[in-house]
């Protein structure tokens, strides 16, 4: 029998990590975690672990087109997140149909790099990034190297994230978080510019001694989608989001698995 609820939907776009650690897996623990309905549309397969990526075989973009059109078409979408695109001809297969279903919640994570320092992103791809999906982007997440790729040059003091926050927004997106786990120091800040406001905001974190770190930068996009989904303003998701994963973190330091960076506890708001 039909009933009144409604599930918040939210699509992740990404690779797979067998590992468990990122990826797919990560955002699609997230979302459950943060009371959303989530959908997967795989980019590319790793063979992949706590120690490092071993292989990629990437999706035939007439499949991952394929993927999308069945979810979108039928189930739809309260927010999408992007992570890892790997090649020019999938970034543009992705932004055509999320235009053909004019999808506009789109949280992007430009991930190029794995924890372990494997490349994700082919060199190419990083033009077609910039030209395709960073204008569609809500929100896009970088890290500091990530931010520092798309530059052009370095990002790593606080006055120049700031920069680099306002001229990332000038590339068409309407929102940035630069995330500052790799600054130096007993902090862990970042850096989120409102376009529509032009306001900086500098959002306060510690720094979690833990090896356990693989796949922060997956589960904090998906968490920064869920909670738009979820109905929260950009701001106000973004700082729900950081405590989720700060949470995740400290609760995931308690673990041992793997011999390599481990992942984040992502339930451990249920156990």
């Amino acid at each position: 029998m039909a009933t009144d609820k409604v599930y918040r939907r939210v699509l992740t776009i990404a690779g797979s990590d067998s590992g468990g650690g990122a990826g797919i897996q990560a955002d699609l623990k997230t979302i459950s975690a943060n009371g959303c309905y989530g959908m997967s549309v795989i980019t590319a397969l790793t063979a992949q672990n706590t120690m490092g990526v071993t292989a990629i075989h990437a999706v035939p973009v007439d499949f991952v087109a394929a993927q999308m059109e069945a979810v979108l078409s039928d189930i739809g979408v309260d927010a999408v997140k992007i992570g890892m695109l790997f090649s020019p001809e999938l970034i543009r297969t992705v932004a055509e149909n999320l235009r053909k279903f004019a999808i506009r919640t789109i949280v992007l994570d430009p991930v190029m790099v794995a924890q372990s320092g494997d490349k994700l992103l082919q060199d190419e791809a990083i033009a077609a990034l910039k030209e395709h999906l960073l204008p569609m982007a809500e929100l896009i997440t970088p890290n500091l190297p990530e931010a520092s790729v798309l530059l052009g040059r370095d990002t790593f003091t606080t006055a120049a994230i700031e920069q680099a926050a306002v001229e990332l927004a000038a590339m068409g997106c309407r929102n940035v978080l630069i995330k500052g786990g790799h600054l130096e120091g007993s902090d862990s800040n970042d850096c989120l510019f409102l376009g529509g406001e032009q306001r900086l905001v500098i959002l306060p974190g510690e720094r979690i001694a833990t090896r356990n770190n693989h796949g922060t930068g997956c589960t904090l996009s998906a968490a920064i989608a869920s909670f738009i989904a979820r109905g929260e303003s950009i701001e106000n998701a973004v700082r729900l989001a950081k405590e989720y994963i700060t949470g995740a973190i400290r609760a995931g330091a308690e673990y041992t698995i793997g011999h390599g960076h481990g992942p984040v506890h992502h339930f451990f708001r249920f156990f």
